[in-house]
């Protein structure tokens, strides 16, 4: 039978302490319910000491959850250790998570102190949160950069007085994935007590082998990883949760580990984080990047179209998305093209096919974006989108919560106006758009940036929607970024 590996999630603590990611304890709790029917086992809800809003969460998503271990951070201090015990009065199965620096980095120039005093310290604040909970997890920080055999004294020094995790942090994502497995084997075969405790794996991203190194430590005997929704996290981010379950789950047999975690609800989880948290994922993303299953090479087209296994190691519904995208650009090839044509409705001869695609090849050439309007046009099809254009907009705001829009569209020369409320400027752009063009879609994706910097910058805007499981993608650009909203919106209106 596999060995179960514990997921321990930090969204809520190390994820969020990204500049511009806070959270209230609202969407906090919400975030911590959906982690919950997800199947992690831990969520660090916090640090409860270092704010009185911090410790209300932690408070208030202890007793919205049922199934899962809450659990607090603190430092190696009696206060931190007693409001951390307080604010996980109410818990079901409540965790503290206390700790205190392993390097001799960290032990000299950070706490300027000596390994013996150390020692003291941890076995200190191990027996001190032990008098609160059964479960105790000690961090040992920066013991990606400690000494091995005083790091194998702390740990063993810690699970004597009462831990039951003992942290091995790469805090500074330093250790190359051997580096980090051989010091996870290492403690396993050199602290005599190891059986009483789990080891686990928090790894940073600073070099990017956040992931690849708390793979290497559950190959060498670690059994909780700790990992946040698309990796977010301090400086380059966490290992995360996305990419480490379906590294277990892909490789179950070879790895013999399996984690609790329901992969079909990776991507929606993965969008609520982006949404709440501001936080847009790269399109390059692994398995939630929006790029994660399109397909724009002809070679890699003809290959999915034949069998999805020739391109794709995980089906996109494993992980809740819609499902591959065959994207069609310049290097697409005759299979996608034909793909395209069928998915419209049209069939079309080898000798039509070959016609069409010569026009489709100088077309690609000039835009970057084919729409199905174009495949029909190079077919002598009619079409049905309207050739549109924003002729009036006016947006006004009293307030974030309290947004009023008015919209005239002209649609193919005859003008349409509607006006909307919404949460902001831009969902009342929306509602005002979605009256106009009657087509119910889901917003997925809402990206601005500076062009090239300025308070007089345009601001490029993208926005991808989705309808019925197909996604379309929409570009704006303006001085006025909510306009630019607009003009992207509608467009992927239209493209659905």
């Amino acid at each position: 039978m596999a060995d179960k590996i514990y997921v321990f999630d930090t969204t809520l603590r190390d994820g969020e302490q990204v500049p511009g990611c806070q959270l209230n304890t609202i969407e906090k709790i919400e975030v911590a319910k959906t982690l919950e029917q997800m199947g992690v086992d831990i969520i660090e809800a916090g640090f409860p000491v270092s704010s009185p809003g911090d410790f209300q969460s932690v408070v208030e998503i202890a007793k919205a959850v049922n199934d899962v271990e809450v659990c607090a951070l603190t430092r190696a201090v009696a206060k931190d250790i007693d409001v951390a015990a307080e604010a996980l009065k109410v818990a079901n199965a409540g965790r503290i998570h206390t700790g205190i620096g392993s390097s001799d980095i960290h032990i000299e120039h950070k706490l300027k102190t000596t390994r013996e005093t150390i020692l003291e310290k941890a076995a200190w604040a191990a027996k001190y949160a032990r008098n609160y909970v059964d479960s105790v997890e000690f961090y040992c920080e920066d013991a990606g950069r400690a000494d091995l055999e005083f790091l194998a004294r702390m740990v063993e020094t810690v699970i004597a007085n009462g831990a039951t995790v003992v942290n091995i942090p790469d805090t500074t994502g330093y250790c190359l994935p051997e580096q980090y497995g051989d010091k996870i084997a290492y403690l396993m075969n050199n602290v005599p007590n190891i059986d009483k405790a789990i080891l686990s794996c928090h790894c940073h991203n600073d070099l990017g082998m956040a992931t690849a190194n708390t793979i290497a430590g559950i190959q060498n005997g670690a059994r909780q990883i700790e990992v946040t929704v698309n990796g977010i996290g301090e400086r380059a981010g966490n290992t995360s949760l996305e990419e480490t379950a379906m590294i277990i789950k892909s490789h179950s047999e070879a790895l013999n580990l399996q984690t609790d975690i329901d992969t079909s609800k990776i991507y929606n989880v993965s969008r609520m984080i982006t949404r709440l948290m501001r936080m847009p994922v790269q399109p390059n993303k692994a398995i939630v990047g929006r790029n994660a299953f399109a397909h724009s090479s002809g070679i890699h087209q003809d290959g999915v179209l034949k069998n999805r296994e020739n391109y794709e190691i995980i089906d996109p519904k494993e992980v809740g998305y819609p499902e591959s995208s065959i994207i069609l650009t310049a290097r697409s090839g005759r299979a996608a093209l034909k793909h395209h044509i069928e998915r419209l409705g049209v069939m079309i001869s080898k000798d039509e096919l070959d016609e069409t695609y010569k026009k489709f090849l100088k077309l690609a050439d000039e835009k970057k974006d084919i729409t199905d309007d174009d495949i029909l046009k190079l077919l002598g099809k009619e079409v049905s989108s309207k050739q549109l254009e924003i002729v009036d907009f006016e947006v006004n705001c009293t307030s974030e919560a309290n947004s009023k829009a008015k919209i005239t569209i002209d649609i193919d020369g005859e003008q349409h106006t509607a006006e909307a409320e919404g949460n902001g400027p831009l969902d009342a752009s929306k509602k005002a758009i979605d009256k106009i063009m009657k087509k119910p879609v889901r917003l997925e994706e809402y990206l601005v940036q500076a062009v090239t910097g300025g308070s007089d910058d345009q601001g490029k805007v993208h926005i991808q929607i989705s309808k019925d499981g197909i996604f379309n993608y929409g570009f704006g650009s303006n001085t006025d970024v909510i306009f630019a909203s607009a003009q992207a919106y509608l467009e992927a209106v239209n493209k659905a």
